[in-house]
């Protein structure tokens, strides 16, 4: 009897695994960016019905759920974290368990469990809360994500860059440098609202989401609570971070700063046929998540700019943060996303890592040779190399080559520290003639000093190689969800891939 039920767990456990292994993923993601794009489609043409009818097709498709909880449980990194529940899926049969349990629900019916709380610490001392959903909620979460994303892309403002498809900080950064290279807008007004999660009015969302078939289940997902140790606590405001729906509900509450300002655009195709938007207003903005940049050509206009943000702010349940909203200009300085931006006295906007994230990076950095003490040379320069590229990658597109050489100079004092702890009694020219070669004719690079393992021959990088590549600043209010700009969005990609080669 005993052995007879082993057995049906077993064969359960293998049916289960060889239903998520035999998904044909590419056909399921055929599947959802089609839907998806005809959701982006039927927004752009006002269609407010096929909206809805669309949305609901996505949410209920097996395929859709399937690929959310691929997301949930095999590429987020917090697909090792439960919830309150404990509950986690790492294995092809308790994914393919999970599919099929969810499978015929209506996520209309769902009830979400509270998020569990817990604490991250900040640059400045304090804190800030996540709150991390069950696996089911994420990914009835991203399954809302699908559908919501689309019709809400084409709402999107031009100048709004987190947490969007295609969109990344050095967007931000080139409109900003769009912005004030011409000397013209440099007043600037930095923005930032204070708890911006924590405080969004859940009625000022919701109306939002107004014909939104699943906005019952957005509902309690955001009126779910939270667990604090062994304390519930209701939620009457915000969306927590840590919630996979979150950054899209918070990017839709915070849409609308533009039409406060009175920016509007304009758009025309020149005769070779290639468009061109124009920027009209007293201002000009750029948004990524909750932190914001005004521009002004007057100071009067930008202090005027507290006024104008009243009711912006009264509406959606919001303050700015006191320390970190200042008005300035643009010859000043200020900093925005980890990076400095200023104005040269010829008018030349230079945009640089900022000195915080410098710092940082020299502590990541540090931090790696302090874990890799007592390895030999090889698993260092293995461990350091990944670190190396990513600073580099992030920073290249920038006014980095002084921070590289400065940051290449760090890693050599470490090195040199690092060895001389490897081999305490072996003398300079040693550690020199073992791990220093002198490079050879055919080469890459032609740099005597290159930290190089003795065993695999693997060479340890050097920032200063990396070459400073403008990033070209994603076009207009343009969206990958947008089927007609296809093409647009694979050149883009290409070519991005080939500089980073």
């Amino acid at each position: 009897m005993s052995y007879a039920q082993n057995r049906d767990v077993l064969e359960s456990t293998t049916s289960y695994a060889t239903i998520w292994r035999e998904t044909e993923w590419n056909k399921v993601k055929r599947y959802v960016n089609k839907q998806r794009y005809r959701i982006f489609r039927a927004e752009s043409e006002g269609n407010s019905r096929k909206v809805r009818d669309l949305q609901r097709m996505l949410v209920r498709s097996p395929a859709a759920l399937k690929l959310a909880i691929h997301r949930v449980t095999q590429k987020n990194k917090g697909k090792r974290t439960p919830g309150v529940d404990g509950f986690i899926a790492l294995s092809d049969a308790k994914r393919g368990e999970l599919f099929v349990k969810l499978k015929n629900r209506n996520i209309k019916k769902h009830k979400p469990k509270p998020v569990k709380r817990i604490y991250i610490p900040k640059k400045n001392g304090k804190t800030r809360s996540l709150g991390i959903p069950t696996i089911i909620d994420r990914i009835y979460q991203e399954l809302l994500r699908m559908a919501l994303e689309p019709q809400y892309e084409f709402r999107f403002e031009p100048t709004s860059y987190g947490f969007r498809p295609a969109r990344r900080t050095h967007d931000a950064l080139e409109r900003i440098f769009f912005n004030t290279k011409a000397g013209i807008w440099n007043q600037v007004f930095e923005g930032d609202f204070k708890a911006c999660f924590d405080t969004l009015s859940h009625d000022f969302i919701l109306d939002k989401l107004e014909g939104f078939p699943y906005v019952e289940v957005v509902e309690r997902i955001l009126k779910a609570g939270y667990m604090d140790e062994e304390n519930f606590y209701p939620t009457e405001q915000g969306t927590p971070q840590g919630g996979l729906l979150s950054p899209l509900l918070a990017n839709i509450a915070l849409t609308g700063l533009e039409d406060y300002l009175n920016i509007t655009y304009k758009n025309y195709t020149r005769k070779d046929g290639y468009e061109v938007i124009t920027t009209h207003g007293n201002y000009r903005s750029v948004r990524y998540a909750d932190d914001f940049l005004i521009f002004s050509k007057s100071k009067e206009e930008i202090e005027e700019v507290y006024s104008i943000l009243e009711p912006y702010l009264e509406e959606r349940g919001l303050i700015l943060a006191e320390d970190k909203t200042d008005i300035t200009t643009t010859y000043e300085g200020f900093n925005f996303l980890g990076f400095n931006i200023k104005v040269e006295n010829n008018n030349k906007c230079i945009i640089k890592p900022s000195k915080d994230s410098i710092k940082e990076a020299r502590t990541k950095i540090t931090e790696v040779f302090k874990d890799m003490k007592g390895h030999n040379v090889g698993d260092l320069i293995l461990a350091l190399n990944p670190v190396i590229d990513g600073i580099a990658d992030y920073w290249k597109p920038l006014c980095s080559s002084e921070v590289f050489s400065s940051l290449d100079y760090h890693i050599w004092a470490r090195t040199k520290i690092f060895l001389k702890h490897l081999h305490p009694n072996k003398s300079k020219h040693w550690i020199v003639s073992k791990y220093f070669p002198k490079p050879k004719k055919n080469a890459k690079h032609k740099d005597r000093w290159i930290l190089t393992d003795p065993k695999s021959g693997i060479q340890l990088h050097k920032m200063r190689w990396v070459n400073i590549e403008r990033h070209v600043m994603v076009k207009g209010n343009y969206s990958p969800l947008d089927k007609s700009k296809s093409d647009y969005f694979k050149k883009r990609y290409f070519s991005t891939t080939k500089r980073r080669r």
